[in-house]
């Protein structure tokens, strides 16, 4: 076991487990203009309406609406097909793509609350590299804030979810963190106010670095610029 420390920025973790949407790309642009076309054919306020789409599977983002006459599951998958053909816009969260490279293939997990084929599109837009484990929409019945999908990425990376460092973005996922009972750190790149968490917190990557002790413990560090 890894000494989770005082914070999750001075902890040891036998893995980090990432959010996709947020956390390590910024795909706010495209999924807006999807959702905010798909809002407007709908009746509902757009604007009041898109702030809620973020962190939670598209499926469970229309199932909360309780529209008349409206299937989530025919829903969800027509938005995520036009998701999947539209990713202008969508970059990096600044230092993530190194950042990630940089991390033992073992040692590190996708949580994402989108389809496994919209992740990986959104992915290679973004120059984020395709980890060999991750969790996405199609691997849980229930998704964020449910902790079921935290949970699984730990198990098959072979670790107790308890020693698992969590980077999220959106209320639901640290919820889902929370939950899961592993040590959150919140990514700030994408927030347009600030958010009240009691998480250790970090805007991006690109003064971040992690290390592997000879326990095979990783640790986030920030390097002085």
């Amino acid at each position: 076991m890894c000494d989770r420390g005082s914070s999750a920025l001075n902890g040891r973790y036998s893995a980090f487990l990432f959010d996709m949407d947020g956390t390590i790309l910024n795909s706010i642009a495209a999924a807006e203009r999807i959702w905010g076309k798909w809002a407007h054919r709908h009746g509902l306020d757009v604007a009041a309406f898109l702030p809620t789409i973020h962190g939670a599977r598209a499926v469970d983002t229309v199932a909360r609406l309780a529209l008349p006459g409206v299937d989530p599951e025919t829903e969800a998958s027509g938005i995520t097909q036009a998701e999947i053909s539209d990713v202008e816009g969508i970059i990096e969260i600044p230092g993530a793509a190194i950042f990630l490279r940089s991390l033992p293939a073992a040692k590190w997990a996708v949580v994402t609350s989108a389809p496994k084929a919209l992740a990986i599109e959104r992915m290679k837009a973004a120059g984020i590299p395709v980890p060999d484990v991750m969790v996405t929409a199609e691997d849980v019945s229930a998704g964020k804030p449910n902790p079921d999908c935290y949970l699984l990425a730990a198990s098959k990376l072979g670790v107790g979810v308890s020693d698992c460092l969590i980077f999220e973005d959106a209320p639901v996922g640290i919820a889902a963190g929370e939950a899961a009972g592993a040590t959150v750190v919140v990514v700030t790149s994408t927030h347009a106010h600030p958010m009240a968490t009691r998480h250790a917190s970090i805007k991006n990557y690109e003064t971040m670095s992690a290390n592997v002790d000879e326990d095979g413990c990783i640790g986030l560090e920030e390097r002085a610029t």
